[in-house]
């Protein structure tokens, strides 16, 4: 194999990058980084070099730095280094120490791009060239294969068998195609010096298990396991864009979205083919994890009023419905209104304060609220509602608390939890968009008045 005119080809069929884009290569050392250097050099392509230490192997991590920086020497291209104190920051995240690095790495990566459109600290250090500004890492089919079936594995559906892709946003992984043994094999025929990560040999990690024990013994069982399983990576990446564009069209068929809030007709889910997974593709997008989407299946036989949270979404069964809401535990819950405000933005929209005399005619709007300006006292309390107010409903002489109030208009438990009243001296005058208090009204003997007008959240 030549690998040179394979990563030529490879670069070309993808259509990945262009001799006029600016490269960042990602390089720790190793034999995989080092030859994605060599490969670019000899392809004519303008890069730089960044490396990260994590410092998790003491020395060794520093010998890696100085290799990689005199690796940037050798190619007379700018060098960029980040020490990462990857321990603490796993442990202030409560991540695994694999996790913490690929964090750190690629936040670091970004910020080296700048990948809005401002200069990047690339273009800054070089020679300024037309183009984009593109991440280069040495990903290759093995460890493809290695994300493939941990993905396998780990229950992550169709978008994990599609592995690891060749091109991302800014990321850009061209070596996608070459197997290691043709990596190993370029290394020495180019003479290449590299480092050996020693924790490479260690199984504690869970993708070296996968490369030094699983796939080894099923090689033995199935000698082409490798080259059957990177064929495959191709077909699945072609899955999954049929199966993204099926699931985007069941979406527009089955979600309709009102203000923050999401609903969905639950007969016309039920009638959905491939009901399971069409619901946590749905679900997914506000924290629901794969093990939720039975519950959330559940929802669909429920009575009104069940419902399932994730860490910020609620999906609540409301009659014919299921309805998709952020949680607002973080929302103030209070506002002060003055004499002189004129408007009042709050967590459920805006409310608009005006002052008039007797108004000529009643609206008869529910977000819009007009009463007797002689009875209300300023300063006036904007407030969630809670388990105990009661009011006088217009209309009706006796007082009703608000929780019956609301399941006598049928709102749903989202909306119920969303309500605000407005209070005048301790006594509610208004449920803020639904109903004024009967004491409040305009009556025959008003002069003045003052009116509400609730506008919806921007």
């Amino acid at each position: 194999m030549n690998l040179l005119s394979s990563f030529k080809s490879f670069i070309k069929s993808q259509n990945l990058f262009s001799p006029k884009d600016r490269l960042l290569l990602a390089v720790s050392g190793g034999v995989d980084s080092v030859v994605l250097c060599q490969l670019c050099k000899q392809a004519g392509y303008d890069f730089v070099i960044a490396h990260c230490n994590f410092q998790l192997r003491g020395e060794e991590s520093n010998g890696d730095a100085a290799f990689v920086e005199a690796l940037a020497k050798k190619y007379e291209v700018a060098f960029f280094i980040q020490k990462f104190d990857t321990e603490k920051y796993a442990e202030q995240n409560k991540l695994s120490i694999q996790v913490a690095a690929r964090e750190l790495r690629y936040n670091w990566f970004a910020e080296l791009l700048d990948v809005k459109p401002a200069a990047s600290k690339v273009e800054d250090q070089n020679s300024p060239r037309p183009g984009r500004l593109l991440l280069l890492t040495a990903h290759h089919a093995d460890d493809n294969i290695e994300t493939i079936l941990m993905n396998f594995f780990k229950g992550s559906g169709i978008n994990g068998l599609k592995g690891i892709l060749p091109k991302q946003h800014h990321i850009i992984r061209p070596l996608l195609f070459a197997a290691k043994e043709d990596i190993l094999s370029f290394a020495k025929e180019n003479d290449l010096t590299f480092r050996e990560d020693s924790s490479n040999s260690s199984n504690k990690y869970t993708r070296n298990y996968f490369r030094n024990q699983l796939i080894p013994g099923l090689e033995k069982v199935f000698p082409q396991v490798k080259e059957n399983l990177a064929n495959n990576a191709n077909r699945f990446r072609d899955i999954h864009i049929i199966y993204q564009a099926a699931i985007s069209q069941a979406k527009q068929k089955l979600l309709t979205i009102e203000g923050n809030e999401v609903h969905i007709p639950v007969l016309k889910l039920l009638n959905t083919e491939a009901l399971i997974t069409v619901l946590y593709e749905i679900i997914k997008e506000f924290g629901f994890t794969a093990h939720q989407t039975e519950d959330v299946q559940k929802l669909l036989y429920s009575e009104s009023g069940k419902y399932v949270e994730s860490g910020s979404y609620r999906i609540l069964r409301n009659r014919k419905w299921l309805i998709i809401a952020p949680l607002n535990n973080s929302e103030a819950n209070s506002i002060i209104i003055k004499d002189k405000d004129a408007e009042i933005i709050f967590p459920a929209g805006k409310l608009i304060l005006s002052k008039a005399g007797k108004p000529g005619k009643i609206e008869m709007e529910a977000t819009i609220a007009q009463m007797d300006a002689k009875d209300i006292v300023f300063p006036l309390l904007l407030r969630k509602w809670k388990k105990g107010d009661y009011f006088y409903p217009l209309g009706m002489p006796k007082k009703k608390k608000l929780s019956r109030f609301f399941t006598d208009i049928k709102c749903s438990l989202i909306q119920k939890e969303n309500a605000w009243v407005i209070e005048s001296n301790k006594k509610i005058i208004w449920v803020v968009g639904k109903r004024i208090d009967d004491r409040f009204k305009i009556k025959p003997s008003s002069t003045h008045s003052i009116r509400f007008v609730l506008l919806p959240a921007q």
